[in-house]
């Protein structure tokens, strides 16, 4: 079927002629014939790159031109940003998109002036329990990744976002995933008719390796040629590169999947042209420029060889650059934990499976589930640039490659199961319900429960137990009140739901407030007080952390906090609450991660979910203890920006962050209105002539305040 046959508008059909798409792929094709145009709901449970995100663009396009409008749902941040830059091309035909995965208590109302939305699950949430007016405007709803449903963290809450979206008016859903061993069960709960089965546009072979050999899924196998001091991913990567291919690379620990790159890089920086090197030492460059951490210069090292390793410890503007250098070919390798198979649209000639096992705490290493191995297998294959995609798991023994082939290569993905039953999704969705008016009544609330996935999969009767002790934690929490069959929010109630926090966490800052005794008002007291609440992931403890956190609580002691927690809980509290202190100190990035053994990119992460936690901590504060409130607000933007208080004016100008705004500050310019009185080469002298240009215009362009 061609995209010139379907029945919608001209300029929708022209914008994909532009592009060269012009005929509709097979799983495109079932899609139109079972309803897509015409509003029937839809789950495509199909291969990675047979056209799932087409799918989603002609019901999305078909609706807006129609006078409706879209919200394309996300998993992760990093996939929001990858599909905002993708549908801002529709602007071409006129349509407005926007973006969404900041502030949780905010109602970001100017989308109610775009055609798109994209944002993440938890943002969705969170605007639907700040009742956006936009979200009744909806006509059509986009849920990426959606056997993510199966997520202890993020399942429940897509879960209770598209009951809750499908309850609100005449919505259509598409969902899309590659991996699900359930499809039809899934599409019964939305209500949807499935799109299934295996076609793909280039071919993908899946195999094993022992050493040189390779064996694949269909029986034939080659040997694989050696390079000096070459393992077997090596020499893998170094035969699709001489194929004119990229690799990427799966290992199962951060460490691992750096220790990959470095080897990698080393052994093929020989195989590259003059002119690659060259774009590739450029790339470099720019990573050099981000940080001035141990990572980030290992990074730059690797990245002049033409590999890299890419995982959730690096910054985000690193992860960036890696991806865009990627995409555009002069990055031939990425080393990666699975985190990247996990929605990013970064394809490769040949993916190598080099770790197929995770750590348990509580059961030591254990096999991925089938649906992971399948979303890494999934990358390979670049349509129109491969002729082929290889899947090459690294095993070593007949006995592990035997294994492998049969649970993995011919294996299918495990059903997907509702994780919405948990206590932590429980309190906070429950309440949540109840806040916004969708559950007024104990009747309300089950009918609703009635409408989730878990409900479709289980007897709900077996969560009622669960479902009773909840609202009974809320009501001696003082955020709901029961009267007969009646559910009532109290004031707190209101705002813990609008905050997004888990109610527990509202529950133990509340509890601390209202303690007689003068809470600890301490900047430290405060980030320990954050670091025991749920919604904050405490640093794990290491064997060598113990003497150091002890000695920490030993100086320390009289601005922390008594232990509430088992020992063990309380050091992780103290050990998170003390990276958060030295953040705010100005402590250097390097020396931090160097202490913490973490990246910058878990610093951004913990800095983030503490700046949140630390300003939900401040709205409590002022209905309950107001004169206490200032000094959360005040830590806010602290964490914000990872500065002491004295810096805050300076930071407020873009381009300066904490170090330069120090820089300023020790030569004598601590406002803007200090910098604004000295000249060019002053400035360059302090913070380098490039960033002083931009100050200068800001400046005097700007004139922000003293």
């Amino acid at each position: 079927m061609q995209i010139g046959e379907l029945p919608i508008p001209s300029v929708v059909k022209e914008f994909y002629d532009r592009r060269g798409f012009a005929e509709l792929y097979p799983p495109q094709e079932d899609a139109i014939w079972a309803g897509l145009l015409d509003g029937v709901n839809l789950l495509a449970a199909v291969p990675t790159a047979s056209g799932k995100t087409l799918i989603a663009e002609l019901a999305m396009l078909s609706h807006v031109l129609d006078g409706g409008k879209a919200l394309y749902i996300v998993p992760l941040r990093a996939l929001a940003s990858e599909k905002y830059q993708r549908f801002k091309e529709f602007s071409e035909i006129g349509i407005s998109v926007g973006v969404s995965t900041g502030d949780l208590d905010s109602r970001d109302e100017w989308l109610a002036d775009r055609d798109i939305i994209v944002a993440t699950s938890e943002k969705v949430d969170s605007l639907l329990r700040n009742r956006a007016s936009w979200i009744s405007e909806l006509t059509v709803v986009v849920a990426d990744e959606v056997h993510l449903i199966d997520s202890a963290s993020r399942g429940p809450t897509l879960e209770v976002v598209l009951a809750l979206l499908q309850r609100i008016g005449d919505i259509q859903i598409i969902a899309l995933s590659a991996t699900i061993g359930n499809p039809r069960e899934v599409a019964e709960w939305l209500g949807a008719r499935p799109i299934t089965g295996t076609w793909r546009p280039v071919e993908l072979r899946e195999g094993v390796a022992i050493g040189s050999a390779v064996k694949y899924q269909d029986g034939e196998g080659h040997k694989v040629e050696r390079i000096a001091g070459g393992d077997e991913t090596v020499n893998l990567v170094a035969e699709t590169l001489r194929e004119g291919g990229q690799s990427l690379v799966f290992d199962s620990t951060r460490r691992n999947a750096e220790a990959s790159a470095k080897r990698i890089s080393k052994a093929i920086k020989n195989l590259l042209d003059d002119e690659t090197l060259s774009a590739l030492r450029e790339v470099a460059s720019r990573i050099m420029e981000t940080s001035e951490t141990d990572t980030t210069r290992t990074l730059a090292r690797c990245v002049a060889g033409g590999a890299a390793f890419h995982h959730a410890g690096l910054g985000s503007g690193q992860r960036s650059i890696i991806e865009d250098a990627y995409r555009e070919g002069t990055l031939k390798v990425i080393s990666s934990t699975p985190t990247l198979a996990a929605g990013l649209n970064l394809p490769a000639r040949r993916v190598i499976i080099r770790g197929y096992k995770r750590y348990d705490p509580n059961y030591g290493a254990l096999p991925i589930p089938v649906l992971e191995y399948k979303q890494m297998a999934g990358r390979a294959g670049r349509p129109g640039l491969d002729p082929y995609g290889e899947a090459i798991t690294i095993t070593r023994s007949p006995e592990e490659a035997e294994w492998v082939s049969e649970n993995y290569l011919n294996g299918k993905p495990e059903r997907v199961w509702s994780k919405l039953a948990s206590e932590p999704a429980l309190r906070s969705h429950l309440l949540s319900l109840i806040a916004t008016g969708f559950a007024e009544r104990l009747d309300e609330l089950y009918e609703f429960m009635r409408r989730t996935f878990y409900a479709h999969q289980q007897d709900l009767w077996s969560m009622r137990t669960n479902l009773e002790l909840t609202l009974e934690f809320l009501a001696d929490a003082g955020m709901i009140k029961m009267a007969g069959e009646n559910l009532y929010p109290t004031e707190l109630g209101l705002l813990t739901s609008q905050l997004y926090l888990d109610p527990l966490s509202a529950k133990i800052i509340k509890d601390e407030l209202e303690e007689e005794d003068e809470m600890k008002m301490t900047d430290l007291g405060i980030l320990q007080l954050i670091s025991r609440t749920p919604d904050m992931p405490r640093l794990y403890m290491r064997r060598s952390d113990y003497r150091l956190v002890e000695e920490f609580i030993k100086e320390h002691q009289h601005k922390l906090l008594p232990p509430k927690d088992e020992h063990e809980w309380y050091l992780a509290e103290v050990k998170t609450a003390s990276l958060l202190y030295e953040w705010i100190n100005e402590v250097p990035e390097n020396e931090i991660c160097t202490k913490y053994k973490i990246g910058e990119g878990d610093i951004r992460r913990l800095s983030e979910t503490a700046e949140w936690i630390t300003h939900a901590g401040g709205r409590i504060a002022r209905t309950i203890r107001p004169q206490k409130a200032e000094a959360f607000h005040e830590l806010t933007e602290r964490i914000t920006h990872g500065a002491q208080r004295e810096l805050i004016p300076l930071i407020q100008l873009r381009e300066i962050g904490r170090v330069r705004a120090r820089k300023l500050y020790n030569a004598g310019y601590r406002t803007p209105t200090d910098a604004r009185r000295a000249n060019h080469e002053e400035l360059a002298r302090i913070i380098g002539p490039k960033i002083a240009e931009k100050i200068m215009k800001q400046l005097h362009e700007e004139r922000p305040g003293s």
